[in-house]
């Protein structure tokens, strides 16, 4: 068994230089993980000079030491959300999560990166050590319920993978090689003028003019990106900064990598309501299954006898899967805050950072690199008043849906929406649906004489995804308000152009 990040052992490793000269850039990320690398290749998108530098290796700190699971579901349960907050705040926290696997989705596509990107079913199941097992099932159904009723495909069950505990399941959550994809995603950055330095590490930073200290060097810049793990303190003062480290608990977490026959378990990812909960991923080859377990947290420092999480973690991963073959094991940490949302925001003038994603890491270090090109960029973006480094209470006043009835709200809701298999000749005259069709998500829409015409659902003004509008009998999007007929024919713009016709 070797004692490494199973996602770290793939071959190869990059090669970017160290910083031997100053520089000056309209923004600098500090921080070579998914937050950082995916904040300096938006917002180089945008025009802006872009300079990244990291301490170590691109996706050797915690990005390298996650179990990759990619889902909105938060750490902190939905219900406790709702509790402190109200229903708007907790479901706003799951929608933007829902926006970030939509955006890794299309930055995958979009520079076809081969990272074994999957959307899969998600699971959320009752611990076996659930004291009142009918109040801890009561709980779970009624989230389920609570995120059902805005849009959510999840569904409160009495019987989930792979134990058979009852349960939510959520639709396409997602997965992927999480160093497959950021060094892919790393060099678009580079080839579209992002400069990476590695092994250059911040000493200081200086003001008028703000740069930042790099050994013998400097790096000049307008706005700065702190995506360190843990943020540095950077220009802000003493006392703010000890202030916000009071707001963020670093917890470690212990992973087991193992392999297993095929079939072992159903591709999934999975964890469940235990204090410290486990969680377990399972990928599919041509070998057989590959098994990512984990769990065992505890506060850093303050677990003596470290191996002991691991012992347990294999005791309770052997009892599942009795074949199992365990091939890696490492830890990693992750940053917990008192009410269980990220610190994302502008931490001082011209000064962003982004901590705190406790189990969602690389969902909500997405969400940050897109909330920090927003900032760089001077745009208003739909998360700023929910994850305010500066927040004290959020205001029942803030209204999510109105103020963001546009395309960032609702293209990531109706993304993260599942959509069912449906058999085309079951569906009426003069009706439409989105269903699952051979394995693609169309629009199916059957005329008066009983043709089907099978769409793509997608606008084509910016991609949102349209919905049937039954007493029109037309597809409209939500985004815009382009509305096409049944057969898909544009009616009214923004959209130019028809819905794309998919052949059977």
């Amino acid at each position: 068994m070797k004692s490494e990040s199973y996602w770290l052992a793939l071959p190869g490793k990059t090669s970017y230089p160290k910083l031997t000269s100053d520089l000056k850039v309209d923004v600098l990320v500090v921080g070579g993980g998914i937050t950082g690398v995916t904040a300096a290749l938006l917002i180089r998108d945008t025009g802006k000079t872009v300079a990244l530098v990291e301490k170590y290796s691109i996706g050797g700190a915690e990005t390298g030491h996650t179990t990759a699971h990619l889902t909105y579901m938060t750490d902190t349960r939905l219900s406790d959300l709702a509790s402190d907050f109200d229903e708007e705040h907790a479901l706003a926290s799951w929608d933007a999560g829902a926006h970030a696997i939509d955006q890794i989705r299309k930055l995958v596509e979009r520079h076809q990166i081969d990272c074994e990107f999957k959307l899969v079913p998600g699971y959320l199941a009752e611990a076996a050590n659930t004291k009142d097992r009918e109040e801890e099932q009561d709980k779970l159904r009624q989230e389920a319920e609570l995120a059902a009723r805005h849009g959510f495909d999840v569904a409160y069950l009495d019987s989930i993978p792979p134990l058979g505990r009852a349960g939510i399941r959520f639709a396409n959550q997602a997965k992927f090689h999480p160093i497959k994809y950021l060094r892919a995603l790393a060099v678009q950055a580079a080839n579209t003028g992002v400069q990476i330095f590695e092994n250059s590490s911040v000493d200081s930073f200086e003001e008028e003019p703000a740069r930042a200290v790099i050994g013998d060097y400097s790096i000049t810049y307008d706005h700065v990106i702190i995506a360190t793990h843990m943020p540095l303190q950077g220009n802000v003062g003493t006392l703010s900064a000890l202030l916000l480290q009071t707001k963020l608990y670093a917890y470690s977490t212990y992973a087991l990598e193992a392999t297993a026959p095929f079939g072992s378990l159903p591709e999934i990812i999975w964890s469940d309501t235990a204090e410290p909960f486990n969680y377990l991923r399972v990928d599919r080859n041509a070998e057989g299954d590959v098994i990512v377990y984990g769990g065992k947290d505890h506060k850093t420092g303050q677990e003596p006898d470290t191996e002991k999480c691991y012992n347990e973690l294999t005791r309770d991963l052997m009892a599942l899967v009795p074949d199992a073959k365990v091939n890696h094991r490492w830890s990693g940490q992750v940053i917990e805050t008192l009410d269980g949302l990220p610190f994302i925001g502008e931490a001082g003038d011209g000064q962003f950072l982004a901590t705190g994603f406790s189990g969602n890491g690389l969902t909500f270090g997405t969400l940050a690199a897109m909330m920090a090109s927003d900032y760089a960029s001077g745009k208003k973006n739909p998360w700023t008043e929910l994850f305010d480094p500066h927040r004290k209470a959020l205001t029942s006043a803030w209204d999510y849906a109105k103020e963001n009835a546009s395309y960032p709200y609702y293209m990531a809701r109706d993304w993260a929406k599942g959509t069912e298999a449906g058999d085309v000749n079951a569906l009426p005259c003069h009706a439409g649906k989105i269903i699952r069709h051979h394995g693609k998500r169309v629009a199916a829409y059957r005329n008066e004489d009983g043709e089907v015409t099978l769409l793509s659902p997608v606008c084509p003004h910016l991609g949102c995804i349209v919905h049937w509008n039954d007493a029109e009998q037309t597809w409209d999007c939500p985004c815009h308000g382009s509305r096409f007929s049944g057969d898909g024919k544009v009616m009214s713009g923004p959209a130019e152009k028809d819905l794309s016709e998919i052949e059977e």
